[in-house]
């Protein structure tokens, strides 16, 4: 009888804490909710460790609440992102070019592109028709590596052979996200560059956003003047 005394004591102890844990979970996803509300409608992100931290961890349950509130996993996915990006600034500042690489997406190119797929990615020809030959043109004379990618597998190739200690990576918005948890689980500092058009074909790239991240620590004597107006990032 005694026993069974304790043991409903046990049961009842366990229930209670099993409610605390739910209740607690819930505290925490209605406060990230609101510090992302926050963020989202300010520019402004404040602790910034543990909003990552807590929307990977209860991604699930995040991204439930945020539909429940009217959001949509874009905005999910965008806050992450930018996280991410404010969480690595500092380290991929210190960083050199010279030590850095840049992937843009194939998508990026002109329907009428003339560059051909090689073993290192698209060989861009600098044929005007699309804005990419510019852009590798100006991020290789500040020391990145560049590379046109057709899929993940390039850039795993390519970090893997040069070994390159921060990237950026100029995409859509799921495949930037992808591509910064995938530098995260590698211990590559990441930045992202979310398209500002998705799609297979002819897609847009924030080239403004791509520019002011790879400025960070560069010496601003060394910069184009055509590129100077983005230094503040």
């Amino acid at each position: 009888m005694i026993l069974l005394t304790h043991y409903n004591h046990l049961i009842l102890l366990v229930g209670e804490i099993t409610l605390l844990v739910i209740f607690a979970i819930l505290l925490c996803g209605f406060i990230l909710l609101i510090l992302t509300a926050y963020s989202i409608r300010t520019g402004n992100i404040i602790f910034p460790r543990f909003m990552r931290a807590g929307l990977l961890f209860l991604e699930g349950m995040m991204r439930g609440l945020f539909r429940l509130f009217g959001f949509e996993d874009q905005d999910f996915l965008r806050i992450v992102v930018t996280l991410q990006n404010t969480l690595n600034k500092k380290a991929f500042t210190a960083i050199p070019t010279t030590s850095r690489a840049v992937f843009i997406p194939q998508c990026l190119r002109s329907n009428a592109c003339p560059a051909h797929l090689h073993d290192e990615g698209l060989k861009c020809r600098s044929c005007g028709l699309c804005r990419v030959g510019e852009a590798r043109k100006y991020l290789e004379d500040l020391g990145y590596k560049v590379f046109i990618v057709p899929g993940s597998s390039f850039i795993k190739r390519m970090i893997k052979k040069y070994r390159p200690k921060a990237i950026i990576g100029v995409g859509c918005l799921l495949e930037v996200k992808e591509g910064l948890d995938m530098s995260s689980q590698i211990d590559i500092i990441a930045m992202g560059a979310v398209n500002i058009s998705d799609g297979c074909v002819e897609t847009e790239a924030d080239w403004e956003l791509v520019y002011r991240i790879a400025l960070l620590g560069v010496n601003p004597n060394v910069v184009p003047e055509e590129l100077k107006k983005y230094m503040n990032y």
